[in-house]
């Protein structure tokens, strides 16, 4: 039995499909199904159920991938343990971050990374919340950045910042020249959503929690529309399909602005200028942002290092939060 036997098991387990895991362990097919089936021989018992359309684990083999990737996180742990000693901030961090934060927060968070620990470069990736949580599970990444609420699935915590929720509209909304908005005024809007799988969509519900049901136009009723991206929504926003909320960093502070309420000479339908963004009246709706790790990571300082960047960025209109 190898470690490189048990991290194709793993890699099986989690693509259900052979051809998948040889392509995400960078081998070819045929010498990962001799690794298993070896490993299959010596454990005497099979690990995986094999038809037409999909592998399945069996429920012996279920055990046995579990234990094989707590195996493969202690075998990785002692390279780090052997890194720290040397230097906890040399090496790349794997860091995953859900779409609704990353194009907002990562350009400042990678400048300051850049500039504070030089030895140790950011590896992006971005996901949905239920995939980066399944990668920190597997220790296909080392942390992530995430919303909550979220399953608990006995991760490290650490909380960085609330970031309330601004009402996007059409310039030539109604509710474009006001100051502020109430979410009891846009229970009668038409509201854009994004794709099932967002927890920015399940964010938005709350706020509108009418919206959860998809219905055509009547008297009283507003159909929702979804998009696939935060930057989508707004240009359906700016078309005049309807309004949405977006968090407060994916709003330029200028765009809050009284004098950003005058359409410029020339602008076309798609620019930004099109869109109003409302701040709530009162206590506004909002989103708390934290970082998430496996408790078994060893590399305290590089999560220390990461927090204290996030710290340093300018994260306008949010509320950092160091405990």
């Amino acid at each position: 039995m190898t470690l490189t036997e048990l991290k194709y098991i793993v890699a099986v387990a989690r693509e259900k499909h052979f051809g998948k895991a040889a392509e995400a362990c960078f081998v070819s097919q045929p010498t990962l199904s001799v690794a298993i089936k070896k490993l299959e021989e010596e454990l005497e018992l099979k690990l995986f159920e094999r038809n037409a359309s999909e592998v399945a684990v069996t429920p012996l083999g279920e055990d046995i991938v579990r234990q094989a990737q707590t195996v493969l996180e202690q075998a990785a742990a002692i390279k780090e343990i052997a890194k720290r000693g040397k230097d906890p901030l040399a090496g790349p961090l794997r860091l995953g971050v859900i779409y609704t934060i990353g194009p907002y927060l990562l350009p400042d968070l990678v400048k300051q990374v850049i500039e504070r620990t030089p030895q140790m470069p950011l590896m992006l990736q971005e996901n949905l919340t239920a995939k980066l949580l399944e990668q920190l599970r597997l220790g296909e990444i080392d942390a992530a950045i995430l919303a909550e609420p979220f399953p608990d699935t006995n991760l490290a915590i650490a909380p960085l910042y609330d970031e309330p929720f601004v009402a996007a509209v059409p310039a030539g909304h109604p509710l474009a020249q006001r100051e502020q908005v109430s979410a009891e005024e846009l229970k009668q809007e038409t509201m854009l959503l994004l794709g099932n799988g967002h927890c920015f969509r399940d964010h938005v519900l709350e706020v509108c929690p009418e919206f959860a049901r998809f219905s055509n136009d009547a008297e009283g009723i507003r159909k929702s529309f979804e998009g696939s991206s935060l930057e989508t929504i707004k240009h359906m926003v700016a078309a005049g399909m309807g309004i949405t909320l977006v968090p407060r960093l994916s709003v330029p502070s200028a765009a809050l602005a009284p004098a950003a309420r005058q359409v410029p000479p020339g602008a076309g339908p798609g620019d930004a200028s099109y869109v109003r963004y409302l701040p709530f009246a009162g206590t506004p709706p909002m989103r708390r942002v934290v970082l998430a790790w496996r408790r078994s990571f060893t590399r305290y300082e590089a999560i220390a290092a990461l927090r204290n960047a996030v710290y340093a960025c300018e994260l306008p209109g949010v509320q950092r939060l160091s405990t």
